[in-house]
């Protein structure tokens, strides 16, 4: 799925996205033959994740700590 469509997904905002991927949190699929930023469930999954960690008082610094440690 598209950005607006990933974002309504998460419910989040398109700027939220937007800013998720710039701070590196999230990492849109480019698919070959295709133009634009793609959003899979999974993708989508995690935004939800890090949207409700930072409601929770964790930091995003923080949350791109930890998912860095997983890479």
């Amino acid at each position: 799925m598209r950005l607006s469509a990933a974002a309504e997904a998460a419910r989040v905002s398109k700027q939220t996205l937007e800013y998720y991927i710039l701070l590196g949190l999230i990492t849109p699929i480019r698919l070959p033959g295709r133009s634009g930023r793609f959003f899979d469930d999974t993708l989508v999954r995690r935004v939800r994740l890090i949207n409700r960690l930072n409601q929770t008082g964790l930091p995003l610094r923080e949350v791109r700590q930890i998912y860095l440690k997983k890479r």
